[in-house]
C-alpha cells in the first residue's frame, strides 16, 4: 500500500519564485539584488523562501496602500 504525500518545499527555485509572483525571472533578480526581497545562497545556488515571497507581497500591497492614501490626501 502506498500513500500519496504531497510534499511541500520549504525552498523555491528563481524560476519556480518569479512564477509563484506572476513575474519574469529577470525582475526577480533585479528585485533580489536591490535588496528588496531576500534570498538564500547555497554555494552557488539561489533558492526563495515562500514565506519571503509572501510578506514582499504584502509589503508591496502596503506600500500601494500608503501611496493611494497620500495622494487622496493631496486632493483634500
Amino acid at each position: 500500500m502506498t500513500k500519496d504525500v504531497a510534499v511541500q518545499r520549504l525552498l523555491l527555485k528563481p524560476n519556480e519564485a518569479a512564477e509563484m509572483l506572476a513575474i519574469s525571472p529577470r525582475l526577480l533578480w533585479s528585485i533580489t539584488d536591490s535588496g528588496e526581497l531576500p534570498c538564500l545562497r547555497i554555494g552557488r545556488l539561489v533558492r526563495y523562501d515562500p514565506t519571503d515571497l509572501k510578506v514582499w507581497i504584502n509589503a508591496q500591497k502596503q506600500s500601494e496602500q500608503n501611496l493611494s492614501h497620500t495622494q487622496k490626501n493631496h486632493l483634500i
